[in-house]
Protein backbone atom coordinates (compact mmCIF):
# COMPACT_ATOMS: atom_id res chain seq x y z
CA UNK A 1 0.00 0.00 0.00
CA UNK A 2 2.53 2.08 0.49
CA UNK A 3 4.02 1.92 -2.35
CA UNK A 4 0.69 3.35 -4.26
CA UNK A 5 0.43 5.95 -1.84
CA UNK A 6 3.86 6.80 -2.76
CA UNK A 7 2.62 7.32 -6.80
CA UNK A 8 -0.75 8.58 -5.87
CA UNK A 9 1.14 11.47 -3.64
CA UNK A 10 3.64 12.12 -6.69
CA UNK A 11 0.42 12.40 -9.51
CA UNK A 12 -2.03 14.62 -6.93
CA UNK A 13 1.43 16.92 -6.49
CA UNK A 14 1.37 17.47 -10.24
CA UNK A 15 -1.89 18.18 -11.25
CA UNK A 16 -2.83 14.77 -12.16
CA UNK A 17 -6.27 12.15 -11.59
CA UNK A 18 -6.20 9.19 -9.90
CA UNK A 19 -8.29 6.39 -9.69
CA UNK A 20 -8.88 4.59 -6.36
CA UNK A 21 -10.30 2.82 -3.39
CA UNK A 22 -12.52 4.90 -1.09
CA UNK A 23 -14.64 3.92 1.54
CA UNK A 24 -17.83 3.62 -0.39
CA UNK A 25 -16.96 3.09 -4.10
CA UNK A 26 -13.97 3.90 -6.33
CA UNK A 27 -13.27 7.51 -7.40
CA UNK A 28 -12.00 9.69 -9.37
CA UNK A 29 -9.77 11.71 -7.37
CA UNK A 30 -7.18 15.36 -7.75
CA UNK A 31 -6.27 18.12 -5.23
CA UNK A 32 -9.21 19.74 -4.71
CA UNK A 33 -7.24 23.06 -4.66
CA UNK A 34 -5.92 23.08 -8.03
CA UNK A 35 -8.49 24.44 -10.46
CA UNK A 36 -6.81 22.55 -13.50
CA UNK A 37 -7.03 19.27 -11.59
CA UNK A 38 -10.71 19.48 -11.08
CA UNK A 39 -11.89 20.64 -14.04
CA UNK A 40 -10.08 17.65 -15.83
CA UNK A 41 -11.86 15.42 -13.35
CA UNK A 42 -15.22 17.17 -14.88
CA UNK A 43 -13.86 16.55 -18.35
CA UNK A 44 -13.75 13.14 -17.87
CA UNK A 45 -16.66 12.40 -16.25
CA UNK A 46 -18.74 14.70 -18.89
CA UNK A 47 -20.14 16.03 -16.08
CA UNK A 48 -21.11 20.54 -16.06
CA UNK A 49 -18.42 22.86 -14.32
CA UNK A 50 -22.02 24.09 -11.66
CA UNK A 51 -22.28 20.50 -10.09
CA UNK A 52 -20.25 20.20 -7.15
CA UNK A 53 -18.06 17.39 -6.11
CA UNK A 54 -17.44 15.57 -2.62
CA UNK A 55 -13.86 16.40 -1.07
CA UNK A 56 -12.22 13.84 1.78
CA UNK A 57 -10.51 15.32 4.59
CA UNK A 58 -8.36 12.88 6.90
CA UNK A 59 -10.03 14.73 10.20
CA UNK A 60 -12.34 17.29 11.33
CA UNK A 61 -9.97 19.56 12.61
CA UNK A 62 -9.53 20.67 9.25
CA UNK A 63 -12.83 21.55 8.72
CA UNK A 64 -12.38 25.41 9.75
CA UNK A 65 -9.52 25.43 6.82
CA UNK A 66 -12.51 24.63 4.00
CA UNK A 67 -15.67 26.09 5.51
CA UNK A 68 -16.70 29.12 7.40
CA UNK A 69 -20.08 27.87 9.03
CA UNK A 70 -19.39 24.97 11.31
CA UNK A 71 -22.12 24.11 13.49
CA UNK A 72 -21.32 22.17 16.46
CA UNK A 73 -23.75 19.23 15.70
CA UNK A 74 -20.91 18.11 12.70
CA UNK A 75 -18.71 17.35 14.98
CA UNK A 76 -21.23 15.02 16.81
CA UNK A 77 -22.17 13.78 13.19
CA UNK A 78 -18.96 12.65 11.93
CA UNK A 79 -17.87 10.91 15.14
CA UNK A 80 -20.98 8.90 15.28
CA UNK A 81 -21.72 7.90 11.85
CA UNK A 82 -21.37 4.10 11.46
CA UNK A 83 -21.68 4.37 7.62
CA UNK A 84 -19.91 6.62 5.42
CA UNK A 85 -21.50 10.31 5.89
CA UNK A 86 -21.02 13.44 3.33
CA UNK A 87 -21.78 16.79 5.02
CA UNK A 88 -22.79 19.72 2.61
CA UNK A 89 -21.62 22.90 4.36
CA UNK A 90 -22.69 26.26 3.20
CA UNK A 91 -19.60 28.97 2.93
CA UNK A 92 -17.06 27.05 1.54
CA UNK A 93 -13.46 28.52 0.69
CA UNK A 94 -10.04 27.65 -0.05
CA UNK A 95 -10.88 24.95 -2.66
CA UNK A 96 -11.03 25.37 -6.10
CA UNK A 97 -13.99 27.20 -7.26
CA UNK A 98 -15.33 24.67 -9.70
CA UNK A 99 -14.96 21.74 -6.50
CA UNK A 100 -17.92 24.77 -4.97
CA UNK A 101 -21.33 24.63 -5.56
CA UNK A 102 -23.15 27.60 -7.22
CA UNK A 103 -24.46 27.82 -3.92
CA UNK A 104 -21.07 28.25 -2.15
CA UNK A 105 -21.75 24.70 -0.52
CA UNK A 106 -19.49 21.88 -0.17
CA UNK A 107 -19.73 17.95 0.57
CA UNK A 108 -17.17 16.70 3.18
CA UNK A 109 -16.65 13.15 3.91
CA UNK A 110 -14.09 11.70 6.22
CA UNK A 111 -13.45 8.13 5.13
CA UNK A 112 -12.31 5.43 7.97
CA UNK A 113 -10.81 3.86 5.41
CA UNK A 114 -7.36 3.45 5.92
CA UNK A 115 -6.19 3.59 2.16
CA UNK A 116 -7.75 7.19 2.14
CA UNK A 117 -6.62 8.55 5.60
CA UNK A 118 -3.10 7.37 4.88
CA UNK A 119 -3.43 9.09 1.88
CA UNK A 120 -4.92 12.22 2.81
CA UNK A 121 -2.60 12.64 6.30
CA UNK A 122 0.23 12.50 3.90
CA UNK A 123 -0.89 15.13 0.93
CA UNK A 124 -2.04 17.35 3.99
CA UNK A 125 -5.01 18.96 1.11
CA UNK A 126 -8.14 17.92 0.53
CA UNK A 127 -8.76 15.37 -2.39
CA UNK A 128 -12.00 15.06 -4.83
CA UNK A 129 -13.81 11.92 -4.49
CA UNK A 130 -16.74 11.47 -7.12
CA UNK A 131 -17.61 8.18 -8.51
CA UNK A 132 -15.76 6.98 -11.53
CA UNK A 133 -18.25 6.70 -14.19
CA UNK A 134 -19.84 9.14 -16.95
CA UNK A 135 -21.95 11.29 -15.80
CA UNK A 136 -25.68 9.69 -15.88
CA UNK A 137 -23.61 6.16 -16.19
CA UNK A 138 -24.64 3.63 -13.42
CA UNK A 139 -21.89 3.66 -10.91
CA UNK A 140 -19.56 1.05 -10.50
CA UNK A 141 -19.89 -1.52 -7.99
CA UNK A 142 -16.93 -2.91 -8.19
CA UNK A 143 -12.91 -2.18 -10.13
CA UNK A 144 -13.92 -4.28 -12.84
CA UNK A 145 -16.99 -2.21 -13.50
CA UNK A 146 -15.66 0.69 -14.47
CA UNK A 147 -15.28 1.66 -18.02
CA UNK A 148 -12.47 1.78 -20.30
CA UNK A 149 -13.14 5.30 -21.15
CA UNK A 150 -12.60 6.17 -17.23
CA UNK A 151 -9.30 4.06 -17.00
CA UNK A 152 -7.57 5.52 -19.97
CA UNK A 153 -8.60 9.24 -19.07
CA UNK A 154 -6.43 8.99 -15.63
CA UNK A 155 -3.33 9.41 -14.83
CA UNK A 156 -3.06 6.54 -12.50
CA UNK A 157 -4.72 3.71 -11.45
CA UNK A 158 -4.28 2.52 -7.85
CA UNK A 159 -3.03 -0.81 -7.66
CA UNK A 160 -5.11 -1.57 -4.50
CA UNK A 161 -8.19 -3.46 -3.91
CA UNK A 162 -9.21 -3.98 -7.31
CA UNK A 163 -9.89 -7.47 -6.44
CA UNK A 164 -12.33 -7.08 -3.97
CA UNK A 165 -15.78 -8.11 -4.49
CA UNK A 166 -17.15 -6.63 -1.21
CA UNK A 167 -20.10 -4.42 -2.11
CA UNK A 168 -20.39 -0.68 -0.85
CA UNK A 169 -22.92 1.77 -1.36
CA UNK A 170 -22.41 5.89 -1.59
CA UNK A 171 -22.22 7.51 1.34
CA UNK A 172 -25.12 8.97 3.29
CA UNK A 173 -25.37 12.99 2.32
CA UNK A 174 -26.77 15.42 4.53
CA UNK A 175 -27.16 19.11 3.69
CA UNK A 176 -26.51 21.24 7.23
CA UNK A 177 -27.12 24.71 7.62
CA UNK A 178 -24.80 27.45 9.83
CA UNK A 179 -28.04 27.34 12.62
CA UNK A 180 -27.58 23.13 12.72
CA UNK A 181 -30.78 22.05 11.07
CA UNK A 182 -30.34 19.01 8.51
CA UNK A 183 -31.82 17.49 5.85
CA UNK A 184 -31.25 14.30 4.13
CA UNK A 185 -30.37 14.17 0.94
CA UNK A 186 -29.16 11.13 -0.10
CA UNK A 187 -29.43 8.21 2.73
Amino acid sequence: MKEEINKALEVLKNGGVILYPTDTVWGLGCDATNETAVAKVNQIKGRSADKSLIILLDNDNKLASYVNDIPEVAYDLIEYAENPLTIVFSNAKNLAPSAINADGSIGIRIPKYEFCQQLLQRFRKPIVSTSANISGQPTPRFFDEISDEILEAVDYVINWEQENRTVKKPSTIIKLSPSGQFEFIRK
